[in-house]
């Protein structure tokens, strides 16, 4: 919201410049972006008028004026295009100095004299406008100074309000929010009847029920559309940021800054029967008043007559219905629609328009009756015309309602940590516009109807809060000591797993939750995707199901920065529209599974990475990155849940985007939990990505820990047997060390896989695998005959169970 400091000081006494008025504003809670002063100095600038406009005789883009200045015609060298004979502009005169620090003196341009400037707007920083000479009424004094003419010097105040502060879009409800600051009461806003000088009945169609309670129309015929804006009007709509375009669109647009309540205009020719406020049709479409075709459907809130659409409620006007020069009669409406019919719809057309940002955050439901009072009054002494009666359809029951709010002393001291006084309560509320009723304990508060914020007590308490100043309120330490953070022993912090992998040169980096859905498509991940309703752009439209997408396009990033080697991990949530028929993750952890078809949020951990397995150094020979590496990775992180045993590795299943032959599914207690290996090649292409390995593991998993258990050191020593065994090539070394482990848990403190080896000697499709048992009990030494025994026992179980041999 940006307005004019004069413009609030017609509303308000304020008695502070702007910029301390900008800074009790911020520390209130409605920060200010920015204050910019307006036509800050001006002496000298006159307002004056082109009497002759001749070419000048050595350049084609100047021109040789004769300027009347109230005192006297100059002679002024001008290149401005639109310079004109009879236009009223600004004069610099010699002396004069401007709000660029330029002082203007007698000059010549190109051999001719000049007396003085003929200024634009922006020369005069009164607006951004550079385009030409500042066009002012042909009624404007002559002579008179321009400063005093148009109500300077002035600033332009732009305060950026939280979405809870939609009554602060109108000059009604920020007046009330200074005069509170300030400790004054705000001028009340009255906009008498206008009496209908004409019979133009019409009917109005409610059939959105609770989506536009009410809406009000009124006819006014016989205007003039090339009437002047007037001056003082153009001047605030400027300094609000609104271009002045003609007198019934700025009617409408003064009106809505001044009270809040947006309105619009329609060419009444251009109405066929009854107003109707309905819900849009399946692909019906409408061209809007910027040219655009929106295509709409049943979300979109329409304004429609019997036979056509005309404007998309809350958001903007057609364009076949629009007010033109040729217009002579207008419609004007002001309605209340409920926020959440017009919240994103604005966004899904790919506009921003004031009407929308006003009706999302909530319009007093009371204000179009005086909105369109107010504006019938304004366009009438501007144009002229002759007004209709006004027409007005309400669902009484679909209108919101303040209720009143209990408010207690003690609760007041309980919250801010100080007691406020009564008067002091009752002043800062009843600033504020709303109705105070005393209680025994308390107060019965009732805000008026355009504070769509106050709803609890805490709500009340915070206004307070903000007005008696949040620097007035002591800081203390709470009384009392804060409890001692229970950590939960069985999970491991996340912070740990940032750490370790951290430790092994990964980069922790932060990726968008939304994606280009044709991303997940090309990683075929898009089912169960939840689109969004309003994205931020189109290849942001889809809530990601997978970490992987987004890393790996950073990584892409990198690669392209000249970046050889590129080792990122995230750690945060996916998103699925429909609940797999099993949550490994909920499996994993315990935890209860949700609700089936619900979206559902999933922690994950992922990491992805390329280039060399290791920074470039002289100790060690580049070797690039293989799947080892990467499985190596997961394994440290594994080994700090204290369970190692319990996980495991599988080829089968594996996903489509896994290199079928450099990938496995990560299983913990059996379910899977996640998967790790390279990228598929194809995948890899569409991608324009090099070799590229990956893992993404249910956080859920990986923080399960097993508490740790002190356990005494071992009181005698361990014995060391080395075997070689002949398997089938499809038996995996994790199966072996399971079978062992489980068969002689006793004695067998861990197998160790020391080699593998493929060659001769050994028959088509076998291995050999050496394995250190390390043998080891807590009650007494081994001797020989129990190592023996146990190495037999260990023979004999893989001959069983694997079909293995053992090497000579």
């Amino acid at each position: 919201m940006k307005f004019s400091i004069n413009w609030l000081r017609e509303r308000v006494d304020v008695p502070a410049d702007a910029d301390a008025l900008a800074r009790r504003l911020t520390l209130s809670g409605l920060e200010v972006a920015g204050v910019e002063t307006i036509g800050g100095t001006l002496d000298g600038v006159v307002v004056a008028r082109i009497v002759t406009c001749d070419a000048h005789p050595d350049a084609d883009k100047l021109h040789v004026c004769r300027v009347d200045t109230g005192k006297g015609e100059v002679q002024i060298v001008c290149g401005a295009p639109n310079a004109r004979a009879g236009l009223v502009a600004p004069l610099a005169t010699i002396g004069a100095g401007l709000p660029n620090g330029v002082t203007i003196k007698a000059a010549k341009l190109r051999g001719v004299e000049s007396q003085g400037m003929l200024c634009s707007a922006r020369e005069l920083g009164i607006d951004a406008d550079a385009s030409g000479l500042m066009e002012l009424p042909a009624d404007a004094p002559i002579g008179a100074a321009l400063a005093g003419y148009l109500g300077l010097p002035d600033a332009a105040i732009e305060v950026e309000l939280t979405p809870n502060r939609g009554d602060c879009l109108g000059m009604i409800g920020l007046a009330d929010e200074v005069a509170a600051e300030c400790g004054t009461r705000a001028k009340p806003f009255a906009a008498a009847p206008v009496t209908a000088a004409i019979a133009a009945p019409r009917e109005v169609h409610l059939e959105a029920g609770a989506d536009c309670p009410r809406y009000l129309g009124r006819a006014v015929r016989g205007i003039d559309t090339a009437a002047s804006t007037p001056v003082w009007m153009a001047q605030r709509l400027r300094a609000a940021g609104v271009n002045p375009i003609n007198a019934v669109v700025d009617v409408t647009n003064y009106v809505m800054l001044e009270t809040g309540q947006p309105m619009h205009a329609f060419d009444e020719a251009r109405l066929e029967g009854a107003v109707v406020v309905r819900h849009a049709r399946k692909d019906e479409t409408l061209r809007l008043l910027d040219g655009s075709d929106a295509r709409l459907d049943p979300g979109f809130l329409l304004i429609a007559d019997t036979v056509k659409p005309l404007a998309v409620a809350g958001v903007m006007g057609g364009f076949d219905s629009r007010v033109t020069d040729a217009t002579r009669d207008v419609f004007l409406e002001a309605a209340h629609f409920a926020p959440a019919a017009i919240m994103g719809r604005a966004r899904k057309l790919g506009l921003t328009t004031d009407a929308s940002h006003r009706f999302e955050r909530g319009v007093d439901p009371e204000l179009p009756r005086l909105a369109m009072e107010r504006a019938t009054a304004l366009l009438l002494e501007i144009a002229g015309g002759q007004p209709g009666e006004v027409i007005e359809a309400t669902l009484h029951e679909h209108l919101p309602t303040r209720k009143p709010v209990g408010l207690r002393r003690m609760r007041i001291a309980r919250v801010l940590g100080i007691a406020v006084e009564d008067a002091a309560v009752e002043r800062i509320l009843t600033a504020l516009g709303m109705t105070v009723e005393k209680q025994t304990d308390g107060w019965r508060v009732t805000p008026p109807s355009r504070r769509f914020d106050i709803e609890l007590e805490e709500d009340l308490i915070e206004e307070i809060a903000r007005i008696h100043g949040y620097d007035a309120i002591p800081a203390r330490l709470p009384a009392g000591s804060p409890p001692a953070p229970r950590d939960d022993e069985s999970l491991l912090p996340v912070a740990a797993l940032s750490a370790g992998l951290a430790a092994r040169d990964y980069r922790e980096a932060v990726c968008y939750a939304f994606v280009d859905p044709r991303l997940l498509e090309t990683w075929q991940l898009g089912e169960g995707a939840i689109p969004l309703a309003n994205p931020l752009s189109s290849d942001l439209a889809t809530m990601r199901t997978s970490l992987l997408p987004g890393l790996v396009d950073a990584l892409k990033r990198n690669r392209n920065r000249q970046q050889a080697r590129v080792r990122l991990f995230e750690i945060g949530v996916v998103f699925r529209r429909s609940v797999p028929a099993r949550d490994p993750g909920a499996s994993v952890a315990g935890r209860p599974a949700p609700t089936p078809e619900a979206p559902v949020e999933t922690g994950m951990l992922a990491a992805v990475a390329c280039g060399h397995a290791h920074s470039e150094q002289w100790g060690e020979p580049k070797r690039a990155l293989d799947f080892f590496d990467i499985k190596g990775d997961l394994q440290a992180l594994i080994e700090l849940s204290g369970e190692p045993r319990a996980w495991s590795f599988d080829r089968s299943d594996l996903p489509s985007w896994l290199h079928p032959g450099r990938g496995a599914r990560v299983l913990r207690g059996g379910v899977a939990v996640g998967s790790v290996g390279a990228l598929h090649p194809a995948l890899q292409q569409a991608l324009d990505v090099p070799e590229t390995h990956v893992f993404e593991i249910h956080l859920d998993a990986l923080r399960k820990r097993m508490i740790p258990i002190a356990k005494p050191l071992p009181r005698f020593p361990s014995i060391r047997r080395d075997i070689a065994i002949e398997v089938d090539e499809g038996v995996e070394w994790a199966r072996i060390a399971s079978a062992t482990r489980s068969d002689l848990r006793t004695m067998l403190n861990e197998p160790v896989l020391f080699d593998c080896f493929r060659g001769p000697g050994l028959s088509a499709g076998r291995k050999s695998l050496a394995i250190g048992l390390i043998l080891q009990d807590s009650s007494r030494t081994l001797t020989d005959q129990d190592a023996d025994r146990s190495v037999t026992d260990v023979v004999k179980l893989l001959e069983s169970e694997f079909g293995a041999s053992l090497r000579k």
